[in-house]
């Protein structure tokens, strides 16, 4: 073997894993958006839990991927730590079908069937397939389509160099010496972990075993206990991703290592034994990818059958492991990072962040105009906290976002992103007219003085309907209702229109001295912060329906609704009834 082979295994390699890469990147795009609501349903049942695991493993390629998004969710607080453990067992699984695909390479015979099976002879042809998609098609689906197929060209070629790197390994004495060491089922474990923890993927590690046995010379003896290696090592990607995560996060890695070094031990100790004791000829026989792809498969599933029903156990070892000193006081992280390996989970993990900010700021926003009417200073600080809280999130969604648009996105979830991007100032912004309104109230409940009966029935009305508005666009967000979206605009206008009477009225009411300079500041400043509410509401209206069409020139939208659009003056008769001032 000369330095010229090493460097094609290294080539090969790098390949492998680039391959991996773009097909992963493929799959998952192609799902659009649809895993994270998928993941969502694997806390009904322990087999629902194992076979989303496994199809999502499938869908992205890589069950290490899978894993650290899982300790980002629960670090994030969107998944419990004991709804993970059937998710884990089911990647293990999904991730043995990459192994059955690489034992292709071993595939022997003159057929021309069998020789297309090859995947030296079928790469090609997949590779040009997957170009012409992406050079060709304008349909986003299709593009993804062509780069799952250039990811798998790229992969399998990178299989066929590593393999092509090993042919010389079973003319050397040296490597036979060293496949002797590896005799020694434990240290054979050993090197299977530290390989596959090095590479940190366990389909690539697969993929250099199964390279290896075209070569020559590996042996079932030597294999089978690697492969429980490669299952160990796999979990360092885990454990490096659970570094600055809570305690519930932790878990999530310390449960995956627990499992598969259980599993290990589970199939060790028959091995040994039969090794040992009956010192069997078939562990003396050469293994070739394709029946390391059985063991691989058989490995993966029998263990995560026989520990399925144990879920509750491994929770109590890993709960032993990590100890809670006190669970109610693990802090989650609002946004984490680790979900922008799958960008889809990391839209759905914003976006849930924002749907949580809308929600704030219509809260703060009720409990804010309820103190103009009966001040409570437990009230006044809670409002106070909620618009400090917005400020956090905006501040963290926006520096999410930046890093989250580096990203490719799905359709779907480019859609999502924008909406939020148009969005989240204005929640703030939400927020900050709250406090405004709460300033209003105290300087009113401290100086003990009120508005005039009518004013009060004037705000009474309008009030009214700025709760309404921001329920309305609350709703809108968080449920992608183009309905309610719709009908923000034509409140808006009767809004505007209510304020503008408001504050005529008042003028009649000063001139007539029945209304103070000081008041008539105060409800300025009122009225000025309602208007301003509405105009944000608006603003969020506009992002909900433009998201969906992919254009964003408000102006151009609001002036067509306003005077093209039949709904927005029914829409705007019934609220400019509904909100009449006496």
């Amino acid at each position: 073997m000369s330095i010229f082979d090493v460097f094609t295994l290294f080539g090969g390699l790098a390949f492998f894993l680039f391959g991996m890469n773009v097909m992963s990147s493929g799959l998952e795009k192609m799902t659009n958006g649809g895993l994270e609501k998928t993941l969502r349903g694997a806390t009904k049942s322990k087999f629902l839990s194992l076979v989303i695991g496994a199809a999502i493993t499938i869908a992205i390629q890589s069950s290490s991927a899978l894993t650290v998004m899982l300790v980002g969710l629960v670090n994030s607080g969107i998944m419990m730590f004991n709804q993970t453990i059937g998710v884990l067992m089911g990647s293990n699984i999904g991730t043995t079908l990459t192994a059955w695909i690489l034992s292709l390479a071993g595939v022997e015979g003159d057929s021309i069937w069998l020789k297309m099976l090859k995947p030296e002879n079928f790469a090609p042809i997949v590779a040009f397939i997957g170009i012409a998609l992406i050079m060709l098609s304008k349909k986003e689906k299709s593009k993804s389509i062509g780069n799952v197929l250039v990811g798998f060209a790229i992969l399998m070629y990178g299989m066929t160099l590593m393999s092509k790197s090993m042919e010389p390994l079973s003319e050397m004495p040296e490597f036979q010496r060293l496949l002797t060491a590896f005799k020694n089922p434990f240290l054979a474990v050993i090197f299977g972990a530290v390989c596959t923890g090095i590479i940190q993927s366990s389909a690539a590690s697969v993929a250099i075993l199964q390279s290896f046995s075209i070569g020559g010379g590996i042996t079932y003896g030597i294999a089978i206990p690697i492969i429980m290696g490669q299952n160990i090592g796999t979990c360092v990607t885990a454990l490096l991703a659970s570094i600055g995560v809570n305690k519930n996060a932790k878990k999530v890695a310390v449960v995956h290592l627990s499992f598969n070094i259980i599993g290990t031990i589970i199939f060790l100790i028959p091995f040994c034994i039969f090794y040992y004791v009956f010192d069997s000829a078939l562990l003396d026989r050469k293994i070739y990818p394709f029946e390391i792809a059985i063991v691989h498969s058989i490995f993966n599933i029998v263990t995560t059958f026989i520990l399925l029903p144990f879920t509750k156990q491994l929770e109590k070892i890993t709960n032993f492991v990590i100890r809670d000193k006190d669970e109610n006081a693990q802090q989650n992280a609002l946004l984490d990072e680790r979900l922008l390996t799958v960008p889809s989970f990391a839209v759905a993990n914003a976006f849930e962040v924002v749907s949580d900010m809308a929600d704030t700021a219509d809260k703060a926003f009720y409990k804010a105009v309820g103190l103009l009417e009966k001040f409570d200073e437990t009230e006044e600080a809670e409002v106070i906290g909620l618009e400090q809280k917005l400020d956090t999130y905006e501040d963290k969604v926006g520096t999410y976002m930046i890093k989250l648009n580096k990203t490719e996105l799905a359709d779907a979830d480019s859609k999502v992103a924008t909406k939020i991007l148009h969005t989240i100032n204005d929640f703030e912004r939400i927020g900050d007219h709250a406090k405004n309104i709460v300033n209003v109230a105290t300087e009113i409940n401290e100086k003990n003085i009120s508005f005039s009966k009518d004013a009060k029935a004037e705000l009474s009305v309008l009030t009214r309907a700025l709760v309404d508005i921001v329920g309305m666009t609350t709703k809108a967000f968080k449920e992608s209702d183009l309905e309610a979206a719709a009908s923000v605009e034509p409140l808006e206008q009767v809004i505007d229109s209510l304020i503008a009477s408001v504050k005529s009225r008042h003028v009649e009411r000063l001139q007539r001295g029945e209304c103070t300079i000081e008041l008539g500041f105060i409800l300025t400043d009122l009225i000025t912060d309602y208007e301003r509410v509405s105009d944000h509401c608006s603003n969020i209206a506009v992002a909900v329906i433009e998201s969906q069409h992919g254009t964003f020139d408000t102006h151009e939208y609001l002036d067509d609704i306003k005077h093209n659009s039949g709904t927005f003056e029914l829409l705007y008769r019934k609220y400019e009834k509904e909100y009449s001032l006496k």
